[in-house]
Order: C-alpha cells, then sequence, then structure tokens
C-alpha cells in the first residue's frame, strides 16, 4: 500500500522486525546492537511464538571444509540456479556456526562429529550426511548449543537475546503484520501496517522493514495454489499463514521455490491423522517395528504407493534417480494384521504407545476396506500380492526388502488414518546476499528486507540443520544492513522527512514483555522453568506444617494445546497424591512433563531454604 510520507504515524521506529522466530529474534538482536529501536510483532500469543524454530530440531548444519561445504551445496540446490554471491555468502556463514554460537550466543557448541559415541550423534548421523552420495557430502555436520534435540533449547537461546536487549526492542504478541507501507516513486519501504487489538496501526520504519514471517504451512489457499495440494497438516508452528508472501507480492517482489516443501514423519512423512486444527504429531521414522513385518501403507484406493522400510529424506523419496516429495493421498491408511497389533502394543520403544487408541478394527478386508473408504478388491488385492511376495522372498511392486516381508494372517485387521506432514514450505520473496528483497525487474526494493523460510535457498534436496543455520546467517545480515545509518537523535528532528514536528510527538508502541509478581500466602513458594516446549512455566506450591505437598497451581503456561495440556492438567494432581516430583512423565510430552516437575522442584527448593533460614 501506498502512504504519503509526511502524514502522521502511530508510532515511530528504526527498524520494525515481522515474524518472532529464529530468523526475526536473530534480525531484531543484531539490528538493536547496531543502535536500532526496533519493533518485533508476531502473529501468535505469548509462549506461541518462534515459528517452526521453536518446534525444530534444534540442529543447524555446518561443516569444517569450505570447498566441501560449496560442492555439498551446489549439489543440493541443482539443478536449480541460485545467486552464486547469496550461496556464497551462505556457506561461508555454515563454515563459521561454530564460531557464531560461542561468539554471539554465549554457549559451547555441541559439535556432533566430534562426539561420535554421544546417543545424540548416534541418533542423527543420517541426518548430518543426509545425501551421502552428493560430492562434498563428507564435511557436512551438525551443531547444536548443547547436547540435545528437539528441546526448544536454540530457540530459548534466540529468545533470551531478544529479552535482553528489551531496552532497544518492543516485543508485540498477537498483533499481524497485515500490508507494507511503500512510496508510490521511490518504491522504497517506509513503514509497516500492522493489526492490534482489532486496530490497524501504521508503524514507519525510518531504516528498514525485514520480513521473517515464515512459510504459509497454515494457509489452506496457499498450499493448494502453490504446491498442488489439498490434505497435508504442519507439524511445526500454527501461525505460519503466508502473510510474508502477500505482503512481498503486493509491493512487487519476485517469487521463488513457491513449489518447494518439507515432510516428516514415518515413512515418507506421514502422521497420524490429527483432530482439526491441531498439530501432527509425527512418529519418528526409525522405528523399526512400524515399517517391517505384516505391516503395508495404502492409498486412496487401497493399494500400496511406495517402499514401506525406505528411509526418507525430510519427506523426499526416490523418484527414477532424484528425491522429490510424493503427491500427498487424501486418505492414506497403516493397514496391519492382528500380530502386528499385538507386537506394537507390547513394544517398549513405541515412542506414543497411545497411538493405539487411533486404530480401526474389522474381522474382514472388505468389512475394513468399507470403514477406510477403500476399494475392496484393490485391497483384497494388495494383501494378497504382498503375502505373495513374502513367499518368494521379493517385493515386485517395490523392491522392500525381503528380510522386512511378513505375510498378513487371516485377521482381524487394522487401519490408522495418516496425512502427510508438512514441515514448512521454503517459497518466499527473492533476496540478495545482503538480505535485501528483489522485485521483478532485478531491481532491490529500498529498505526491505527478508531472511528464514520465506524465500529459502533450499528448493530441491534439503539437509537436516540447513533452514535454522539460513535464520542465523542471513538474519544477522538482515539486521545489520537495516540498521545501517541509524544515529543517536537528540532533537527529534527526522532529516530524511523534515517532519521532525509529527515524528516527535509520537511514541513507540512500549512491549507486551514485561516483568510479572506472583502472590504467595503462607507456606506458598513460587517455582520456575523454561524447560518445557513453552515459555516459562510459573507454579505455586502449598506445603503444610510437615513439608508435604498439599497444592500445586500452574499459575503461567503456554505449553501445546494436545500432549502439553494433558501435562499441564495431570502432572500436579500427580504431584501432589504422591507427595513428590517423582512421578511419571505424561506420554508424548515429555518437555512438557519435565517442565513442571522442575518449576515444582525450584519451588519446594525456595521452601527448604525458607526453613533452613
Amino acid at each position: 500500500m501506498f502512504k504519503d510520507r509526511y502524514t502522521s504515524w502511530d508510532a515511530v521506529y528504526d527498524v520494525a522486525v515481522l515474524g518472532f522466530g529464529g530468523a526475526g529474534a536473530t534480525a531484531a538482536r543484531f539490528a538493536a546492537g547496531n543502535g536500532a529501536k526496533v519493533l518485533l510483532v508476531d502473529s501468535a500469543p505469548e509462549g506461541h511464538e518462534g515459528g517452526n524454530t521453536r518446534y525444530a530440531g534444534q540442529v543447524i548444519s555446518s561443516g569444517d571444509n569450505l570447498d566441501d561445504l560449496k560442492k555439498y551445496y551446489d549439489n543440493l540446490a541443482y539443478p536449480l540456479s541460485y545467486d552464486k554471491e547469496l550461496m556464497n555468502t551462505y556457506v561461508e556463514g555454515l563454515y563459521h556456526i561454530p564460531e557464531f554460537l560461542e561468539k554471539y550466543l554465549g554457549v559451547k557448541p555441541f559439535i556432533m562429529g566430534k562426539h561420535p559415541e554421544s546417543p545424540v550423534s548416534k541418533a542423527l548421523y543420517f541426518m548430518a550426511h543426509e545425501y551421502p552420495e552428493l560430492p562434498g557430502q563428507e564435511t557436512h555436520e551438525l551443531v547444536a548449543v548443547h547436547e540435545g534435540v528437539a528441546d526448544s533449547a536454540l530457540w530459548k537461546n534466540l529468545r533470551k537475546q531478544v529479552i535482553d536487549r528489551s531496552d532497544k526492542i518492543d516485543v508485540l504478541y498477537e498483533t499481524p503484520a497485515v500490508h507494507l507501507i511503500q512510496e508510490e516513486n521511490s518504491k522504497k519501504i517506509i513503514g509497516v501496517q500492522i493489526k492490534r487489538n482489532n486496530k490497524l496501526l501504521d508503524i514507519k520504519a525510518k531504516h528498514g522493514v525485514i520480513m521473517t514471517t515464515g512459510g504459509f504451512e497454515n494457509n489452506p489457499k496457499m498450499v493448494e495454489t502453490y504446491l498442488g495440494e489439498t490434505s497435508l497438516n504442519p507439524i511445526g508452528s500454527l501461525y505460519n499463514k503466508g502473510a510474508g508472501v502477500t505482503m512481498a507480492q503486493d509491493v512487487g517482489a519476485k517469487m521463488y521455490n513457491m513449489a518447494n516443501y518439507e515432510a516428516y514423519g514415518i515413512f515418507h512423512g506421514l502422521t497420524p491423522k490429527p483432530e482439526n486444527g491441531q498439530r501432527s504429531q509425527f512418529l519418528p521414522f526409525d522405528w523399526p517395528a512400524f515399517h517391517q513385518g505384516s505391516i503395508i501403507v495404502v492409498g486412496d484406493d487401497g493399494t500400496r504407493y511406495f517402499d514401506e522400510n525406505e528411509m526418507h529424506r525430510h519427506g523426499h523419496t526416490q523418484n527414477h534417480g532424484q528425491w522429490r516429495i510424493m503427491n500427498a493421498q487424501l486418505h492414506p491408511y497403516v493397514i496391519f494384521d492382528s500380530k502386528k497389533y499385538d507386537e506394537l502394543a507390547n513394544d517398549k520403544d513405541a515412542p506414543y504407545p497411545e497411538f493405539l487408541k487411533l486404530v480401526i478394527k474389522a474381522d474382514t478386508l472388505p468389512q475394513l476396506a468399507d470403514k477406510i473408504n477403500a476399494d475392496k478388491d484393490k485391497l483384497q488385492n494388495t494383501i494378497t500380492d504382498f503375502n505373495h511376495f513374502v513367499e518368494i522372498k521379493r517385493d515386485y511392486a517395490f523392491n522392500r526388502d525381503p528380510n522386512t516381508l511378513t505375510g498378513f494372517d487371516d485377521g482381524p485387521y487394522y487401519a490408522i488414518a495418516m496425512v502427510q506432514g508438512l514441515l514448512n514450505t521454503q517459497g518466499g520473496p527473492v533476496h540478495n546476499a545482503q538480505a535485501e528483497v528483489i522485485d521483478v525487474d532485478d531491481n532491490v526494493i529500498p529498505h526491505l528486507y527478508s531472511a528464514g523460510e520465506l524465500g529459502s535457498m533450499m528448493g530441491r534436496k534439503y539437509n537436516g540443520g540447513s533452514n535454522l543455520a539460513e535464520d542465523l546467517i542471513l538474519g544477522k545480515i538482515a539486521g545489520e544492513n537495516a540498521a545501517k545509518g541509524v544515529t543517536v537523535d537528540l532533537t527529534g528532528y527526522d532529516a530524511e522527512t523534515s517532519a521532525s514536528k509529527h515524528d516527535a510527538a509520537k511514541k513507540t508502541l512500549g512491549s507486551d514483555i514485561v516483568k510479572e509478581n506472583y502472590e504467595t500466602g503462607p507456606n506458598q513458594y513460587i517455582g520456575k522453568s523454561t524447560a518445557g516446549m513453552g515459555n516459562e512455566i510459573v507454579v505455586r506450591v502449598t506445603i503444610d506444617d510437615n513439608n508435604d505437598i498439599k497444592n500445586v497451581e500452574v499459575l503461567k503456561q503456554s505449553e501445546s494445546d494436545d500432549y502439553g495440556k494433558q501435562a499441564v492438567e495431570q502432572l500436579p494432581k500427580d504431584i501432589v497424591a504422591k507427595n513428590s516430583v517423582d512421578v511419571d512423565a505424561i506420554s508424548g510430552a515429555s518437555a512438557s512433563s519435565r517442565a513442571i516437575k522442575e518449576a515444582v522442584s525450584d519451588a519446594l527448593k525456595h521452601a527448604h531454604n525458607n526453613v533452613t533460614e
């Protein structure tokens, strides 16, 4: 949208950052570090910001041989073409990731290749070299902020970098960006329109706007338009709805990688189908019991459509020499027999045992076909063919390893509804090595920057950890470049617009991040933890004169609405009943359970200290 540059503004900042995920947190931090007063907005409520960074595995791509890294990423991108300067800048950033973590995040990086005996390193070795056949892959490495994965540790560190600079960064939750504000003649971006408490506010950004709004996983219309799919379900943030795509298009940005996305989960990226509006809870693909034996996956018509035992690469499977994401089935199902059901029910290594509650049971295959809306004859023929492949020890349909084949028995039979898990999209506006957004004529759109998954270079073959590295590398570049030219203005005079009396009268908007105080009565103590998947968990624990736990109240939490909510509701009761934090975690909510127990332990420690004093 266009705006007269001399009209009044609702607030004035040096830099506006749109999206409080990994890239946004990094961009805001470095813009503030270069003197800018920053507005950082996100559409999610507090505790659910973070974009996909919050839910990612927390591992970052790197490597200790620059030439090999360049070869590897050139081959990952092939046959797509990219700005060579941009690719070189990114790969050089990968090479320096360990230094970045130490210098800017204040941690000693955990480099997995240097700790081959670590359980974390062993579990993720396949991802460190996701495409082992490509030149240069030997150097590729995964790095983390500590020896742990899937625990939001990187995200929490990045968020803390923002909180620690709250004097320079205002954070607003539940405040989506709606439009970029552009000068009509120069095409320069001079501000952004945001929606706050159902009111539209025009925010002046004197030096730049940085778009880090992530992808469009939660925008069904965009998923249908750009990906050609109608049955994908998001695994990460529920707030990536494509706002950055729309805003970039409105100001004439060139777009790329719009048809590329990553999947994740078991098989080639399938997850148990959740309720509408819920994130997918994926089953890890390194669970042998669930893709070997008398178990198959069928598509919409009741026939198999891939090798169930094949190790996928972020949803990519072999396609005549290339690795591509499969076309998603509308209603795929896992099918297995009674002996496999018994095996799964008694599998102590099952990641989420409660998933068996999702089973559909039928005594015969025709009955099962009716229940899953599949063709009866095709489902029967599929099982007949599969049993034949078992007998001859050769899967002529998809060449599945014969050692993983076990014939189906005579019933009963079971099915679980699945859905293709959408990890993230990669498309968005094209940007250069300076993180500046490019228009359709290949010109820079002044004062507009982009970083992260919005316009990612990861367009064809994706190696795990690459997007998080992109957040850090391009986020830093965008923040520093957007803050160029920022000076301390003691007079309120804006030399750029000569509108000093207008801007000087406008205040900033303040921040949603405030220090909170919690009341306590006799024998009550406050405990806190940041070990969950949300932000801080705060509890108030009441003890009696014998130091027995009488009540646990959760005063603040922002865990997920599925398994995390179960932990928040159930664990305090379990702790009181047992008079101990030594209670079983809620299955599927290990992080939330750990955080609640840690917060209660923290409160009890305060109680103990009070007694000893």
